[in-house]
């Protein structure tokens, strides 16, 4: 059976975290110290598994205790990340690195690269072929909502080997950040 290959790592325990400021939305203590570190293969074409990856992210994040707008942030980021390599990628992977202050993503794909970043950035621009499209993907909405979503943003592409993002959201609680 198809499906993401998911490579759930074990969290990994550092002390870095011991004494950072370490509130839920509430502003009551996280039980949440440490760096957990997540990795996911992506398929490309592999419509069936789509989300699997992001949802899987999303749920650690609920399970961890974070505020529900930085859980979706997150999750909008990665979903869109993860539907780019499905749509346009032999394969792939989706890493997310959490620490109590940010989620860094990064999605990572062997596959055509990004001709012209600056047109990809524009709300409504893909190269989706029209079969992904009749099945309600492609619509142009994966990078702008990713920069929406994201506090930071990279992105390296090479044509014809691979484009990798970096998306860094912080946790910023309170009402100054609310996307």
């Amino acid at each position: 059976m198809k499906g993401v290959s998911c490579l759930f790592q074990e969290p990994e325990v550092t002390s870095d975290f011991k004494n950072c400021e370490n509130k839920n939305e509430t502003g009551a203590e996280s039980p949440f110290e440490h760096k957990v570190t997540l990795e996911f293969a992506v398929e490309g074409k592999n419509f069936r598994a789509a989300g699997e990856a992001s949802s899987r992210l999303k749920h650690t994040l609920q399970h961890i205790g974070f505020p529900a707008p930085l859980v979706r942030r997150v999750a909008v980021a990665a979903y869109e990340a993860e539907m780019n390599i499905i749509i346009h990628a032999n394969r792939g992977t989706l890493k997310a690195e959490i620490t109590p202050k940010t989620v860094t993503i990064w999605a990572e794909d062997e596959g055509p690269g990004i001709p012209d970043i600056e047109l990809a950035m524009q709300e409504g621009y893909s190269t989706a072929p029209d079969y992904i499209r009749e099945m309600g993907f492609g619509a142009g909405m994966g990078l702008p909502n990713i920069k929406k979503c994201s506090d930071i943003l990279e992105i390296e592409t090479v044509i014809g080997a691979g484009t990798r993002l970096k998306m860094v959201i912080f946790n910023k609680t309170g009402p100054e950040r609310e996307k």
